[in-house]
């Protein structure tokens, strides 16, 4: 098993067991609260303005993660490239459904109301950033790649948009106290930072 490889799997099962926390992290419990409510209950009815703000940035976020997944299965060469692609699509489209739960669970809407930016470019609300975000002309230049050219270029572009969901994480992390939140987010943090370490190995090779 090569660097490259062992690199994959370790974001494998990063992201595997991140999700595994976030999806029951604070599920049957063996007590309840103070008021009676269930305790699997709390976390997802209990989302303060920066766990609504994450969720309605990173879901966009993801979401364009997913669509650059698609090209690189449609229009990638590299075995490696493939295999990174099968892993984020699989890793972010669950995150993606998580998310949505939440955010119906605390009536708040999907779109975040006046968020600054436009199209796929980096939005603003509330403080938090959805930065990485690759733009419209981004994404025309990658899907008119091909070969090692296109490989090359979506290992870059999704390093940079890996960058930009860890900062997104590590914002929520130093302001959110909901577990189902900071679980997911820790998830982003060290899967997403296993994928750059691959994918950078990859551009160096």
């Amino acid at each position: 098993m090569n660097r490259i490889t062992r690199a994959l799997a370790l974001a494998a099962a990063t992201v595997l067991g991140g999700a595994v926390l976030a999806g029951c992290g604070s599920s049957t419990p063996d007590t309840q609260p103070a008021q009676s409510v269930p305790a699997s209950q709390v976390a997802v009815a209990d989302g303060s303005e920066a766990d609504v703000a994450f969720a309605q940035l990173m879901i966009p976020h993801h979401a364009q993660a997913v669509e650059m997944a698609d090209l690189a299965l449609q229009q990638g060469t590299s075995p490696d490239v493939l295999s990174l692609a099968s892993q984020i699509k699989a890793a972010q489209g669950p995150e993606i459904e998580q998310m949505r739960g939440w955010l119906g669970a605390w009536g708040a809407p999907e779109q975040m109301d006046g968020a600054e930016g436009d199209d796929h470019g980096d939005m603003d609300m509330g403080g938090m950033n959805a930065s990485g975000m690759m733009t419209d002309e981004d994404m025309n230049s990658l899907m008119n790649a091909s070969g090692e050219e296109f490989d090359r270029m979506w290992l870059q572009m999704m390093i940079t948009h890996h960058q930009g969901a860890i900062q997104m994480a590590e914002q929520v992390l130093a302001d959110s106290t909901n577990p189902d939140v900071i679980a997911l987010a820790d998830a982003v943090v060290a899967g997403q930072t296993a994928e750059i370490d691959a994918m950078q190995q990859l551009l160096a090779n």
